[in-house]
């Protein structure tokens, strides 16, 4: 099974949190902020049910799936240093990811439909692949085609979300540089990921 490409804002009020970034989902799921479902009536959570719904808004923010959510868990077990935060500094080191918090696009959606129709180069090389994790040094370059250009400078023009601090962009040569691994701080998530970690254990 792919991404998830069912209505954006249903995700959102079941998480109760706005991880889809469109500007129509965000409007409707204002419109309507209860959890989706007729006769829903709110009722505590599980310990298990906590888990599973921080686990999901991981899974839908970055655009993952299952199995590529378990490997990256997986792979921060293995590393040292707390399996949480090496879990999100993963997640948040994905090119689709890096190239939305720079700037140049407004969603996410938009930066791996990008990456996946081969409009960016990583250092010099075209690619296709969302999911290629970046390490500081890498530079992401919109590709040298007059109307990529022009429709990537509208974006970064009209974007007005707060740049990070671990990315250097050039938004005049469309091109940014990975200039530090982010830390905990720089995780846009909000998610207690200590539930995440108790869940993908069991």
């Amino acid at each position: 099974m792919g991404r998830y490409t069912g209505p954006k804002a249903r995700i959102n009020r079941r998480l109760e949190q706005q991880v889809y970034e469109t500007s129509g989902a965000i409007r409707a799921s204002e419109k309507r902020q209860q959890p989706p479902g007729q006769h829903i009536r709110k009722k505590k959570l599980s310990t298990f049910g906590q888990g599973m719904r921080e686990k999901q808004k991981i899974k839908y923010y970055y655009g993952l799936r299952e199995r590529q959510l378990r490997r990256y868990f997986n792979e921060a077990r293995r590393l040292p240093g707390n399996t949480g935060e090496r879990l999100m500094v993963m997640c948040e080191c994905r090119l689709d990811n890096i190239i939305r918090r720079s700037g140049l696009t407004r969603t996410r959606l938009q930066a791996r439909q990008g990456v996946v129709h081969s409009h960016f180069q990583v250092n010099g090389r075209t690619v296709d692949i969302p999911s290629i994790l970046l390490k500081p040094g890498d530079v992401v370059r919109v590709r040298d085609r007059h109307n990529l250009k022009k429709y990537y400078e509208e974006l970064a023009a009209s974007n007005s979300s707060e740049k990070c601090d671990w990315i250097a962009t050039d938004e005049k040569a469309l091109e940014l540089r990975v200039t530090s691994m982010p830390g905990a701080s720089d995780v846009s998530l909000p998610v207690d990921v200590g539930q995440v970690v108790v869940f993908l254990s069991r």
